[in-house]
């Protein structure tokens, strides 16, 4: 169900779970270093998983550098995941791991992938700062100031993080 961009370029939306072509989208503007992103991510999946095909989930960054100091990094590597379609599994890997994010932590998950570890972290890794800025910006520019944030068709979503929630949210 997930897809990837082999070229993304900022702004665009590179990271989608589910369908395409759902009629909903929700999009989370998050940090991989977040213990709340991490808390609502299976939500997350469960809405997209049960929705037939109606909602899709759009990742975007929005690293919390000052306050997780390998959330930026992070994001870089998931970028560079996301130029082989690979980004969900970062994205799981951070998830799954939040207190092993550095770069060795990163570059052993491009190992694991099958992906070129100096493509993860350090200088290579910087090419996709423009497209991290770009969903930062993004996220500035919607009101964003802390993580998750959700936009559902755009609007923003204050309500809880729970399934039912959620439901009720992307109904229409």
């Amino acid at each position: 169900m997930p897809s990837d961009a082999a070229a993304p370029s900022p702004g665009s939306v590179r990271h989608v779970y589910g369908s395409p072509d759902a009629r909903v989208t929700v999009v989370e503007f998050g940090d991989l270093e977040c213990p709340h992103c991490r808390a609502a991510a299976p939500v997350l999946r469960t809405l997209v998983d049960a929705s037939d095909g109606a909602v899709r989930l759009v990742w975007r960054h929005f690293p919390l550098f000052e306050v997780h100091p390998h959330a930026l990094t992070a994001a870089l590597a998931a970028e560079a995941f996301g130029a082989h379609g690979r980004f969900w599994e970062l994205h799981d890997a951070a998830f799954a791991h939040q207190d092993h994010l550095a770069d060795p932590d990163l570059r052993r998950y491009a190992v694991e992938a099958g992906i070129d570890p100096d493509e993860v972290v350090g200088q290579a890794a910087q090419r996709w700062a423009p497209a991290v800025e770009a969903d930062y910006l993004d996220g500035l520019s919607h009101g964003v100031a802390g993580t998750p944030t959700l936009l559902v068709d755009g609007e923003p979503y204050r309500g809880p993080l729970t399934l039912p929630a959620l439901r009720a949210a992307t109904a229409s």
